[in-house]
């Protein structure tokens, strides 16, 4: 009688073999895409260590180049730079430009918003597509319109008339963000609130801006952010240095005959600081924001 065995072959050898075979296959992409991903990290954030090593070292130390982390850290360089070069002022400035802009930002178009997403009236639709619209047209492009009309309002070289453009810039995305997250807001908690007799503010004050709370703290951030770190019309418009923001002042140290890089990354770092924590305080938010936006 002859037997037969069922013993492994070489189709199930192969299949074994194919198996691990496409394993080690995923794992080695995977470590490749990991190593790739993290010598980009590494490059990326390179240079920003580079700022705060240097804000923490004397102007020789930095010239010698060497290694990153400062043989002799000091303070000095980071508070001769804030007392001296009138940093404190320039912060003062950027934070009144960055706070009207945030504060006008949210209420104009928190309103927009509302409006686009939950009233009915002629329009909407296209009035909505030409604020996403905008989203595509470069902010270049209307900047000298922008100084000759704030030369003919008298706003020209003031900070209103940076807040001013600043605004009128966010309103895009803004529209955007915040159409997205009062559409995600069940319509049955505006007609409940009618019904017991709401007027149109308090709902929108009452019942829509808490329950869209991350997407107005996105809009901050979106907001924020760019402002702090806007040069280019801020350079156009503004020609008193005791108007000046922090950009500038910045700019101021790196215009000298003979630049101090150690003063100028700490003024750069003075620059940062402040936006990297909002953004770090409020991430969470942000997130949340951008995904409700989304989903609306």
């Amino acid at each position: 009688m002859t037997t037969i065995s069922l013993g492994s072959g070489p189709g199930r050898t192969g299949g074994k073999d194919g198996a691990t075979a496409a394993r080690a296959r995923r794992i080695s992409a995977r470590v490749l895409v990991g190593v790739l991903l993290t010598l980009y990290g590494v490059i990326s954030i390179y240079p920003f260590l580079w700022m705060v090593s240097a804000a923490f070292k004397d102007q020789i130390e930095v010239v010698r180049g060497g290694h990153l982390i400062p043989h002799h850290p000091t303070l000095d360089t980071l508070t001769s730079t804030w007392n001296q070069l009138h940093f404190f002022h320039y912060f003062m400035n950027s934070l009144e430009v960055t706070l009207l802009t945030v504060v006008l930002t949210l209420v104009v178009y928190a309103a927009a918003g509302y409006a686009f997403a939950v009233l009915d009236f002629p329009g909407r639709g296209a009035l909505q597509k030409l604020f996403v619209a905008l989203l595509f047209v470069p902010g270049v492009t209307v900047m000298l319109p922008i100084v000759l009309l704030e030369d003919k309002m008298g706003i020209l070289g003031t900070h209103m008339g940076l807040v001013l453009p600043f605004v009128n810039g966010g309103a895009p995305l803004s529209v955007l963000l915040m159409t997205g997250a009062f559409a995600s807001v069940p319509k049955e908690l505006r007609e409940s609130a009618r019904v017991d007799g709401a007027n149109e503010f308090h709902i929108f004050t009452h019942i829509y801006l808490p329950l869209t709370r991350p997407a107005l703290i996105t809009v901050a951030l979106i907001t924020a952010i760019p402002t702090w770190n806007e040069y280019l019309l801020t350079r156009v418009s503004l020609n008193d240095p005791s108007t000046y923001t922090l950009p500038l002042g910045l700019q101021t140290l790196a215009s000298e005959n003979v630049p101090h890089y150690n003063n100028l990354m700490a003024g750069a770092l003075i620059v940062v600081v402040p936006v990297v924590l909002l953004f770090l305080a409020l991430q969470r938010y942000f997130v949340n924001g951008l995904v409700g936006a989304v989903k609306g």
